[in-house]
């Protein structure tokens, strides 16, 4: 059963167990969690920074930018998370996916403070998780 909306709900630790149709936000850590919206079940990380995603809070809603591609996923779902509400977009090609790990790799190598001569290349085959790059982003 897909989720349509997601409540925000600020913790200072991840539940063990995330509940569909919560946003759970650790501002402390600047990392958001919530069930995918596809009713799947999988666990989506969206870690906040300038390269990787935006959130905003109105008071009530959260937003998140940009989409959530989970291309890693069976499901391969992909949607925006805007004011709360899921709006699914379409899915997008291999290609179109690799491009886009391109730019993002070259946006983060682009980082003050980012040591230099890292190779910021990945295999295009290559689709690290979201756990992975949850790890990454923390040694970052």
């Amino acid at each position: 059963m897909s989720i349509k909306s997601l409540t925000p709900q600020f913790v200072e630790h991840f539940p063990e167990r995330l509940k569909p149709g919560e946003l759970y936000l650790a501002m402390e850590f600047a990392t958001a969690a919530h069930l995918c919206a596809c009713g799947c079940g999988n666990k989506v990380i969206t870690p906040f920074s300038p390269t990787d995603w935006q959130m905003s809070f109105d008071g009530e809603t959260v937003s998140l930018k940009p989409s959530i591609g989970n291309w890693t996923f069976k499901c391969r779902s992909h949607y925006w998370v805007r004011s709360g509400r899921i709006e699914w977009a379409g899915n997008m090609s291999q290609e179109a996916i690799n491009a886009g790990r391109r730019r993002d790799a070259e946006a983060k190598a682009r980082q003050p403070g980012r040591p230099s001569g890292e190779d910021i290349r990945q295999p295009e085959t290559q689709t690290p998780s979201l756990l992975g790059k949850f790890k990454k982003w923390l040694r970052f």
